[in-house]
């Protein structure tokens, strides 16, 4: 097999495409129509007589192009056009105008918020051009369920390189040199981890992707599966061939069905053409890949539970050592890595290790994709050099915060990380200075808070979470993160007292201290780094019984402005309990002792003469 002929026979195929329209089909623009907006461009392009400089139009369904906030997203490369926020109704519009007349349609161009300008380009918008994209690279790009578009952009080049030098060492010693470390959240050496499990060639040995991505607000490893799956393909078989693996399994929770769907065709379409399978372009080289779907544990997401499930047990950790890459699935070696970190692979190969070191900070090397998510304008998935500022992230790439509010706090790598402040806006995020500042990058969930979110709230939220996923099999964890949460919930109930904070922090510490696993260890970490940075917020609910952000319904008091009533008894019909009391055309009054604070009645007022006190 010629690789390089291979890539001329799949770019003459797509340059036969003519006119390419991109159309997102990641999950988020599905959600927002761009199926229908697919078919419709499909309907109007069955009609090529009408086209003037190519004789064919093809529409690209593609994977997600990251832009979630501004979806459903058309990309059309040739007229150097991106359009935002495009519907069903304005496919007509787009053919017409655009494709057949060219003249852009200025209304669905990106609006820079800054300059009131429209933007032409991906390249000049904010969000694309303050990115560094190499696992996303090829993400809303290419049909991520045509396998001659993951060739023409040099698709199993790096695993044609590797088998043809045959050397198995020399890709591990590749890796260690780029310094890339593991996507997943605990950043371990990638190299490291699979030089340990290379020492155990010579038998039956496994490589595991671990797709089960459950932070709440992540969708990173979601994207690579559905819009570039090939890749993530070839960076396991790259992993196998290096430790001796010929056995696969990517194990990816059930509720990504588009994801699921994509990488049973991608590995079919592989195995059709050699990249899978049998003697991998005629090499000694072998390698079959499965999936396996799981049920959507968080616990699942430890390399020890995932196997379990595997294998198909209950999801539940086990003691470590050994560790898996002596006695992992079936009691086998196995490399177990996430589906960023095996997405960086086929980069790195093909463009050298040198290369990809470069970027990023001395200890952590390379790129990291975050899923920027809450109170910011520009929702999406992005990806930046390692040592990116929060604040570029947040204000440039993220357009600041909606509505003009004051930043307050960002949650980063979902209930295992914990949250950094307007102290932090220019800490360099990377995995040591994360963890120095009592979070970490975890598999890269960012969640942006305003100026009106109450961070009590916020740790009983993710606390509430990690108990709920708890698998129960060690004490301090099961037991522990249950009594963390009910002095949570006593607090923002308006109950709490000056010594839960003592208890609470102790159990936190208990939690992190014996737990079994890496879930367990981390679970109390949005507890610790809010107690450090918002213990006033804390002691506000204790001591004065107010929630400063005014979020916390048990201590709002909810008044009927006197000199606004007009006696309408709308309030009072509507009020569940009977706590309104007045006659017709005169001011009413709440009975507190009554009130159950439902805000009814505020949401039903006509004057606005309710409001919180």
């Amino acid at each position: 097999m010629d690789i390089k002929e291979e890539q001329r026979k799949a770019q003459e195929l797509i340059k036969q495409q003519g006119l390419r329209v991109l159309v997102c089909a990641g999950t988020g623009c599905v959600a927002n129509g761009s199926l229908g907006v697919i078919e419709r461009f499909k309907e109007l392009g069955a009609d090529v007589s009408v086209l003037t400089d190519y004789d064919k139009m093809t529409i690209v369904p593609t994977g997600c192009h990251g832009f979630c906030e501004q979806g459903v997203l058309v990309i059309i490369p040739d007229k150097h056009v991106t359009y935002v926020k495009v519907r069903y109704k304005d496919v007509d519009e787009i053919y017409n105008t655009h494709i057949r007349n060219g003249q852009p349609v200025e209304r669905l161009l990106y609006t820079d918020p800054k300059t009131g300008e429209h933007i032409h380009k991906n390249e000049e918008i904010n969000f694309y051009a303050k990115q560094t994209r190499t696992a996303l690279a090829n993400c809303g790009h290419i049909n991520a369920e045509c396998i001659d578009e993951a060739i023409a952009v040099r698709g199993y080049e790096a695993l044609y390189n590797v088998l043809k030098e045959n050397n198995p060492d020399a890709v591990i010693e590749t890796i260690e040199k780029s310094g890339l470390r593991g996507r997943g959240g605990g950043g371990f050496p990638t190299g490291r981890k699979w030089r340990f499990t290379a020492a155990n060639r010579g038998g039956k040995s496994y490589i595991v992707c671990n797709g089960d991505e459950g932070d709440p607000g992540a969708f990173m490893d979601r994207s690579v599966m559905e819009g570039d799956p090939h890749k993530l393909l070839e960076g396991m078989a790259i992993a196998a061939f290096a430790i001796g693996a010929d056995e696969g399994y990517i194990y990816v929770r059930a509720e990504y069905p588009l994801a699921i769907k994509r990488l049973r065709k991608a590995i079919k379409d592989a195995e059709e053409r050699n990249f899978l399978g049998k003697n991998i372009m005629g090499s000694d080289f072998s390698l079959d890949i499965h999936i396996k779907e799981g049920a959507g544990a968080f616990v699942c997401g430890e390399e020890t539970a995932l196997i379990a499930s595997i294998e198909g047990e209950r999801g539940m950790p086990r003691p470590k050592p050994p560790f898996p890459a002596n006695k992992g699935l079936f009691g086998r070696p196995t490399l177990i890595n996430n589906v960023e970190t095996l997405a960086n692979v086929p980069v790195i190969i093909l463009n050298g290790a040198e290369w990809f070191a470069k970027m990023g900070t001395e200890t952590s090397k390379g790129t990291k994709t975050f899923a920027l998510t809450g109170e910011v304008n520009n929702t999406g998935l992005i990806e930046v050099p390692m040592g990116t500022t929060l604040r570029e992230i947040i204000f440039d790439i993220g357009g600041g915060i909606r509505g003009g509010k004051k930043f307050k706090a960002v949650q980063i790598g979902g209930p295992s990380g914990g949250c950094l402040t307007e102290e932090h806006l220019d800490l360099p995020m990377d995995y040591d200075s994360l963890i120095k500042a009592g979070a970490m990058v975890g598999s890269g969930g960012l969640v942006v808070m305003a100026e009106n979110t109450c961070m009590v709230e916020v740790a009983r939220f993710f606390m509430n979470f990690t108990k709920n996923e708890s698998c129960g099999k060690c004490v301090p964890c099961r037991e522990g993160t249950k009594n963390m949460l009910k002095i949570l919930e006593k607090i923002v109930a308006g109950k709490g007292e000056l010594s839960d904070l003592d208890l609470l922090e102790e159990l936190a510490h208990t939690v992190k201290d014996g737990s079994l696993c890496g879930l367990g260890k981390t679970a109390p970490n949005p507890v610790l780094s809010t107690l450090k940075y918002f213990r006033d917020e804390y002691i506000a609910h204790i001591v004065d019984k107010k929630c400063p952000a005014g979020v916390c319904t048990a201590m709002k008091t909810i008044v009927i402005d006197e000199t606004k009533c007009k006696g309408c008894t709308k309030c009072a019909r509507t009020c569940p309990v009977g706590a309104i009391e007045g006659t017709v055309k005169q001011p009413h009054h709440i009975n507190q002792d009554k009130c159950i604070k439902c805000e009814a009645c505020l949401n039903n007022c006509p004057f606005k003469a309710i409001t919180h006190k």
